[in-house]
């Protein structure tokens, strides 16, 4: 278990330097006072939100709503021009130490180390690929398609020198495009039910793994 305590670790240190030094819009797993102003500016407007400051899965979704009515990219992150639109304003600079989403899915996720691979599981009596990611998501309150070529849909690309514990990556496997999932940890490595071990960490820069990445995919 060594391993994977200094991986799990890893991973927290990353999900709070980036949280602190990358952050260019409020978004899934924030908390604070500004974000319980938007919160309450999106109340006023009609939106179906409470104030209490936590950027939950409802204010993802009253974002978008309000994204819509606006004519503006529909992701659910409250970005410059979303945050002028609705505030009036300039946004301010966004300072986080920590995205509660981001550790919430990986200290999950480490939970279900050694459950075997089931073609079609969903749940920890077997997974498989997406059907784990999908199953650490939503315990999060974050819910994903059900495989992984949908899963590859979802969010926003990102390239692989920009990866943050929480990203998807994904890899072409048995089949063309996006056939396997997995959820990455840090330090090059990531989680995934797999086949031939169930869920297990791997490296993403293996002979095997490394060959067959195709991209990655951030959703928080």
């Amino acid at each position: 278990m060594g391993k994977f305590m200094r991986i799990f670790a890893l991973s927290m240190m990353f999900v709070c330097v980036f949280s602190v030094c990358n952050a260019t819009a409020f978004r899934m797993g924030d908390q604070g006072s500004e974000v319980a102003e938007i919160q309450g500016q999106l109340a006023n407007l009609g939106y179906d939100v409470a104030a209490d400051g936590d950027f939950g899965p409802a204010t993802v979704e009253a974002v978008k709503m309000f994204q819509r009515n606006q004519g503006l990219d529909a992701d659910g992150l409250v970005g410059p021009s979303t945050y002028s639109a609705l505030m009036g304003r300039e946004m301010p600079q966004v300072s986080r130490s920590f995205n509660s989403i981001s550790r919430r899915i990986i200290a999950n996720s480490m939970n279900y180390i050694g459950v075997p691979y089931v073609f079609g599981g969903t749940s920890p009596s077997g997974f498989d690929c997406s059907g784990y990611v999908r199953y650490v998501f939503a315990n999060a309150g974050i819910y994903l398609p059900r495989t992984a070529d949908a899963q590859y849909e979802v969010g926003m690309p990102v390239s692989r020198g920009e990866l943050i514990p929480g990203d998807l990556v994904f890899f072409s496997t048995y089949d063309y495009g996006a056939s396997h999932v997995g959820i990455y940890l840090g330090d090059g490595s990531f989680i995934n039910a797999s086949s031939s071990r169930g869920v297990a960490v791997d490296s993403l820069y293996s002979g095997y793994w490394g060959s067959c990445y195709i991209g990655a995919r951030r959703v928080i």
